[in-house]
């Protein structure tokens, strides 16, 4: 019974978090930047790069599920397409203790579409509800999906209620769709988050044709304003990518107030900032680099005086050995400097 309450607590918990969430980025939304993330905001839904179950379940790197109990709420973003294999996969990210495995239907990158996974499988729907099933059945943990609205010659608004209706019917309940086509054939990575046209409506359409599926939508969102607007329109939450990576303290240092209701005092980037002078001295201790957490605290101080010099700070001098938790302070007492 235990269990069982701490499960239904994590969906509520995720359910929740999900309002806002960072969106799951390849070689950016590793542990050390969720860590930064949470010292930021304390409520918003933070995912993990994708992990392939093949790298999981033939490949042993269970390393890849390592993340820290602050990190919480956090989903892992699983790349896959065997539904037994992504079933083992799920099973161990429950057991790491995420409170969500996603299933990766939108990455639009030419590994991936070797590998039949990613926005390929819009082509493939059937596929995709059989492998969200299995993952379902496998363990106790929720299971949702991150898709496109279509790919290629597809016609999104006969596409996606189809997908929809199949991985809905196979037991998911929440679905974040990121509001643009890939094109698969004739556009790059890069060129698919920014040239197909984003379609915020057709996502609404969803919602009211599947009002219960729970419907984040994500793609060219890129202040708080613009996600409370799509929640105040009536979809469930919001999906946040480059902009929260870009500049963290724009989209999330309010967001706790702004999009959950929380009292209290805004986080700052300097509160952050020092936050995460503990966790960088652990990972130091470990035998870590201390560019491997900088790189993403470059964007901090985003748009705000003193922002170059912080950056330039940091990327010039987290490289240098026996570099430490020193120059975070010496970078701030520059950001500080130029405010005043």
């Amino acid at each position: 019974m235990g269990d069982k309450s701490l499960i239904e607590n994590k969906k509520i918990s995720s359910d929740k978090a999900s309002l806002l969430s960072v969106a799951p980025m390849i070689d950016w939304t590793d542990r050390h930047c969720r860590y930064l993330h949470r010292m930021l905001s304390r409520h918003a839904l933070l995912y993990t790069e994708m992990v392939t179950a093949p790298a999981l379940v033939r490949g042993g790197a269970v390393h890849l599920l390592d993340h820290s109990p602050e990190e919480h709420p956090v989903a892992l973003q699983l790349g896959g397409s065997d539904p037994a294999e992504l079933a083992q996969a799920a099973r161990l990210g429950a057991e790491a203790g995420y409170c969500e495995i996603n299933l990766n239907c939108g990455c639009p990158s030419d590994r991936v579409q070797s590998g039949m996974f990613g926005a390929i499988l819009m082509t493939r729907p059937a596929l995709v509800a059989e492998c969200c099933a299995a993952m379902i059945a496998a363990q106790p943990v929720e299971v949702t999906v991150k898709c496109r609205i279509g790919v290629d010659d597809q016609t999104p608004g006969e596409i996606l209620p189809a997908f929809l209706a199949l991985i809905a019917a196979a037991g998911v309940r929440r679905v974040i769709i990121h509001a643009r086509k890939a094109w698969l054939d004739g556009l790059s990575p890069r060129e698919n988050r920014d040239i197909p046209p984003l379609d915020y409506d057709l996502v609404q359409r969803m919602k009211a044709l599947f009002p219960d599926l729970h419907i984040s939508i994500n793609g060219g969102i890129t202040s708080l304003d613009q996600a409370r607007a799509c929640l105040d329109a009536g979809l469930d939450g919001v999906m946040v990518g480059r902009a929260a990576y870009h500049q963290p303290a724009d989209i999330l240092c309010a967001a706790d107030r702004v999009i959950f209701g929380a009292s209290g005092p805004d986080t700052t980037p300097e509160g952050a900032a020092r936050a995460m002078l503990p966790y960088i001295e652990a990972h130091l201790a470990g035998g870590g680099r201390l560019h491997q957490i900088t790189r993403h605290m470059l964007g901090l101080f985003a748009g705000r005086p003193g922002a170059r010099g912080w950056r330039r700070m940091l990327s010039e001098g987290a490289i240098r050995p026996g570099a430490g938790p020193e120059l975070i302070e010496a970078a701030l007492a520059q950001v500080a400097g130029v405010a005043a």
